[in-house]
């Protein structure tokens, strides 16, 4: 069947330039470019492009650039050109839409409406550079009070275990198959080495990440994929997945072709097989459901981990928020709906779910209210681009933060958007074993070292500018947020004053 739908990018390719190298050639995945060895040139296919540009940033003479189409359709409010080619993708195929990454619609971005106070006169600003500036974050579940022991000045009270991170910036989950085992051992070191935490995902964790345990967040989802007594016993905290913010109520789906052999061993499936995880996890059907699942599971490590429940960002996080809490959960993970994802169906993606700064503010303030804040930390995530996204989180009332979309960032993503395809011409969401040879573990360590680093120093430097020396002092104190451009029911949600008030 002949598809109606024109090219989305447009490959301009200038003859000058071109030298014939073909770089172009072994570097797109997706066929955009070809030898013709009959006419002794290197061609190109629009129709085959997905605008990823890594032909473009790898010709060595600069040789290529790529656009966007500029044919258009008549301008319709309603019938934009994304609403008619997906009506068209859908009468060629018959089936469910699937994209990747996180929802790129226009939603309200509440982060880029929210400003952060400054220090002035009678509370003077502290320069990070000279003064010591706390940014490490404990998660878990803390008491309601401490004793201590007079005598020996010992503590008395029992913790709940605490884990200890160097910043409040964790790497999302993203599970083996999803992204390739260079990818995980990327995200691995550099935890290690920046003092933080690397979420698995789903897929299990793989023998060569053995290693890095300290620094590991192991899932139990809906397919218990990996699950067994050593991967528990490896994990620095173990987080129930009940549900993602890019596909709200939805399973998991990893297609069979980036089912290997390496990636079957891990998560415990034949090869090529179809990794399937139902929406619902069969044996959570209540708080009190999820409550036995979270004593088993600290039952099985001895007490020894915090366990975290993780749940998409939805209009009733807050009420699900405080009954996982006093079910037994250590840590919560919201995840809003510019979260991302491998694979989803388009619809879902687009259309469930709600902000993560919504989300936030909603749960911390129930958590506040009913005087159980205390019992548990909260763990944001779904689209936090930079520094400033993250101190706005901490004040909204995060404990930390997950990234996802910009550590792939680091490691050389361009959000092209065809995770699901498993051809990822940056070699970072595919199982090929030759395109995944395109991530080292050691330099896309370092980029997120880098990256993280450079955050952190960002971070401090606004604290400083707060006059703050310590997160700790910043978490929930939304006095120090500003919202502009918000009307006052959002305002409300949020618990922030207008600007200039």
């Amino acid at each position: 069947m002949k598809s109606y739908l024109p090219p989305r990018f447009v490959i301009d390719r200038d003859a000058e330039r071109c030298i014939g190298c073909q770089v172009c050639v072994r570097q797109c995945s997706f066929d955009a470019h070809a030898y013709d060895g009959e006419e002794d040139e290197v061609r190109s296919y629009d129709e085959n492009c997905v605008g990823c540009h890594r032909c473009a940033v790898f010709c060595p003479t600069q040789a290529l650039d790529i656009r966007l189409n500029p044919l258009s359709y008549r301008p319709n409010a309603n019938w934009r050109p994304e609403a008619i080619e997906d009506i068209i993708r859908q009468s060629e195929s018959g089936g469910v839409l699937l994209t990747s990454m996180g929802n790129d619609k226009s939603y309200c971005i509440y982060w880029d409406h929210l400003l952060l106070n400054a220090s002035q006169v009678t509370n003077p600003s502290i320069d990070p550079l000279r003064e010591p500036m706390e940014l490490r974050t404990y998660l878990g579940r803390k008491p309601d009070r401490v004793e201590l022991d007079p005598a020996s000045l010992s503590l008395k009270t029992q913790l709940a275990p605490q884990v200890a991170v160097e910043l409040p910036v964790l790497f999302s989950a993203m599970s083996y198959g999803a992204v390739n085992l260079n990818v995980q051992e990327s995200l691995a070191r550099a935890a290690a080495e920046a003092g933080t935490l690397f979420n698995i995902g789903e897929g299990g964790l793989h023998r060569k990440l053995y290693q890095y345990a300290n620094n590991v967040i192991v899932q139990v989802a809906s397919g218990r994929f990996g699950v067994h007594p050593e991967y528990l016993d490896a994990a620095r905290v173990i987080e129930i997945k009940i549900g993602q913010g890019a596909k709200p109520g939805i399973g998991g789906h990893l297609p069979g072709g980036k089912v290997t052999e390496d990636v079957a061993q891990t998560r415990m499936i034949p090869a090529g097989t179809d990794a399937l995880s139902p929406a619902p996890q069969h044996d959570i059907y209540s708080i009190e459901d999820l409550s036995q699942l979270i004593y088993a599971l600290k039952e099985a490590t001895n007490y020894t981990k915090p366990v975290c429940v993780k749940i998409a960002a939805v209009h009733n996080s807050a009420a699900i928020a405080s009954g996982m809490v006093r079910a037994g959960a250590d840590i919560i993970a919201l995840d809003g709906l510019r979260g991302a994802t491998g694979a989803a169906p388009k619809i879902i993606r687009d259309n469930v779910g709600i902000p993560i700064e919504l989300a936030i503010a909603a749960v911390d303030t129930r958590l506040r209210k009913e005087g159980i804040r205390n019992q548990a930390s909260i763990i944001a995530a779904g689209g936090f681009r930079n520094s400033a996204d993250v101190v706005k989180a901490v004040a909204l009332g995060a404990d930390a933060v997950y990234i996802g979309t910009a550590a792939l960032v680091a490691l050389g993503c361009t959000v092209c958007q065809q995770c699901h395809t498993g051809r990822c011409a940056w070699g970072i969401c595919t199982t090929d074993p030759v395109l995944s040879k395109r991530v080292n573990p050691e330099i896309g360590a370092r980029r997120l070292v880098n990256l993280l680093r450079g955050w952190s120093l960002e971070i401090k430097e606004m604290l400083g500018g707060m006059g703050i020396n310590a997160l700790e002092s910043l978490r929930g104190n939304r006095l120090h947020l500003r919202g502009v451009g918000l009307t006052d029911s959002e305002l409300e949600v949020l618990g922030v004053r207008l600007a200039g008030r």
